[in-house]
């Protein structure tokens, strides 16, 4: 056996061999984010897709009961929502009421609240939990990595210094220290009235 075919349990020192498949532990500690595995495999995709209203979780979250859609404010024609799936803590979408796809279709109203709607995200996102640094940014259409392209959406994405840590680049897995309903109602009673 060689040095690279040989494992040590981190507990006992055994040196016992471990390979992939026998089951043994391998010494790693292992952080579980099982509310990616509905993500990653659709399990939560609309039978009909996304492409219609009434499958789009951007057309239902604004009818939903606060503690179950995660909408931290409302304007009149866009409305902020954290994401489900984030990136990092604080990860916002500003979403138009109105389902429409492409940035070119929100009329001026439209355009001037969604801008309005994401600098106050990047005010309360820095006053509640201090952000160094944001991506703003909106994918348009599935080959720019859209994952809801049918309803447009700006992501507001808190960065800190060190954010991108070995756990993201390495254990393709991201550490996110608050539950969804908490930093919600943090942002909710931040949010300019």
């Amino acid at each position: 056996m060689t040095g690279a075919d040989r494992h040590f349990d981190s507990d006992t020192g055994d040196g016992t061999d471990r390979g992939p498949d026998n089951g043994l532990a391998d010494g790693l500690e292992r952080l579980w984010t099982p509310h990616r595995m509905t993500y990653i495999s659709g399990e939560d995709r609309p039978e009909g897709g996304y492409e219609k209203p009434t499958g789009c979780p951007f057309c239902l979250a604004p009818g939903l009961p606060p503690d179950s859609s995660l909408v931290v404010a409302r304007g009149e024609h866009v409305f902020a929502v954290l994401n489900l799936y984030p990136y990092n803590p604080g990860h916002l979408l500003v979403c138009p009421y109105r389902h429409v796809a492409d940035y070119t279709e929100l009329d001026a109203p439209e355009t001037t609240e969604l801008a309005a709607f994401t600098k106050d995200a990047m005010r309360v996102v820095r006053q509640v939990s201090n952000a160094h640094g944001f991506n703003l940014g909106m994918n348009q259409g599935g080959v720019a990595g859209a994952g809801i392209a049918a309803h447009l959406h700006q992501h507001v994405v808190p960065r800190w210094g060190g954010d991108a840590n070995f756990m993201p680049v390495i254990g393709r897995t991201k550490v996110l220290p608050q539950l969804l309903a908490d930093t919600r109602d943090l942002f909710a009673k931040a949010w300019p009235a």
